[in-house]
């Protein structure tokens, strides 16, 4: 007949199963070693022109022969050792890069990232402004572009069932050429170039060009190549400025209104959301910042926001009665008579049209 084990051997049985158990846990709960980039911090903000940390914990899961760093797709340097570098932010475009150390070791690598915004190396100069002249402006147009040529505004007018296209006598106010819009459009930015005008659209991807001297449509075109709206328009010169409410400027070709590039529109603080009717003055681009009593000056070049205009006060804050109208019938419309250097500003629905001289705070 058996009997089972006596109690001091199940004891010692018990001891040695906890132990070799507790040496299994300790194993498998050992500290793992791994690898990581820890310098820059995720979203870290850089001012253009500084440099900045980029340093990777290594580990030890194997042998390192090189490590590449880049940013973006470009590569910065490549190092046989495990030290820190230092990455310039001189002359990058603004806005977010990634940043990789890319490591190889043992026939293998590996990519580790992390990103930086690159932010506008100050902040902008603060402009206030003063009246010089208060004309009279059509209190039906919801104003989505404004420019001043041969001594007219040309005007775009939004809102769905009342989108036009007018030419208007600034001394009078009155409209002297008109192009309506079909009901299923609501118009957006315009600007003149040549000959033409060219009109955009809020939501329909659909532009208008239209004959400067007639206001006969000429043609139709569509966007979207990257945005999804039509919001502010303006000719440079070479090519014309569009924007769809982001912190983007596009930049289209002249010809076929086809995308050939764009700036990102950052302060010394970050991303300027919003960007709406332009104006090109002076080799700078003015910009209303939508439902802001704000027009910011950006360079284009870098989109870097150089200046910016306070424009508080510039319609008495009672003229509109109900928050609806005062949400809605914001500042919006920028005109420059290149000739004689006259700004001129106002908003939508607005009574006035303001010729304003701007000066440092």
């Amino acid at each position: 007949m058996l009997f089972g084990l006596k109690t001091k051997q199940i004891s010692t049985f018990i001891l040695f199963g906890i132990i070799v158990a507790f040496l299994g846990s300790c194993k498998n709960d050992a500290p793992k070693t791994y690898r990581s980039l820890i310098s820059p911090m995720m979203g870290l903000n850089v001012a253009s022109g500084n440099d900045f940390e980029v340093k990777a914990l290594f580990g030890k899961e194997g042998k390192i022969d090189s490590v590449i760093y880049l940013m973006d797709s470009t590569k910065v340097e490549a190092k046989t050792d495990t030290m820190a570098i230092k990455m310039k932010t001189a002359g990058l475009k603004l806005g977010n890069h990634l940043i990789t150390a890319r490591i190889y070791g043992d026939g293998k690598s590996e990519d580790l990232t992390s990103n930086v915004n690159i932010l506008a190396a100050q902040a902008p100069v603060e402009y206030s402004y003063k009246i010089i002249k208060t004309l009279p402006h059509d209190t039906s147009s919801y104003v989505e572009g404004l420019e001043y040529h041969d001594g007219f505004f040309y005007e775009s007018a939004g809102d769905y069932g009342h989108s036009s296209l007018r030419k208007v006598d600034p001394a009078t106010g009155k409209i002297v050429l008109k192009a309506d819009l079909d009901k299923q459009f609501f118009g957006e930015g315009m600007t003149v170039v040549g000959d033409k005008i060219v009109q955009l659209t809020y939501r329909e991807k659909t532009g208008f060009v239209y004959d400067k001297k007639t206001f006969k449509k000429l043609s139709e075109f569509t966007y979207n190549e990257g945005t999804q709206e039509g919001w502010g328009l303006n000719f440079d010169g070479q090519k014309i400025l569009k924007t769809d409410g982001s912190n983007t400027i596009f930049f289209l070709d002249k010809n076929t209104y086809k995308t050939i590039g764009e700036i990102d529109v950052f302060d010394n603080k970050g991303a300027i959301q919003q960007l709406n009717e332009l104006e090109y003055i002076d080799g700078k681009i003015y910009a209303n910042v939508y439902t802001t009593n704000h027009i910011l000056i950006i360079n284009p070049e870098t989109g870097a926001v150089e200046g910016k205009i306070n424009l508080s006060g510039l319609l008495a804050d009672d003229y509109f009665k109900t928050d609806d109208e005062k949400a809605n019938n914001v500042l919006n419309g920028i005109a420059y008579d290149h000739a004689t250097k006259k700004l001129y500003v106002t908003g939508k629905k607005w009574p006035h049209i303001f010729e304003i001289k701007i000066s440092k705070q």
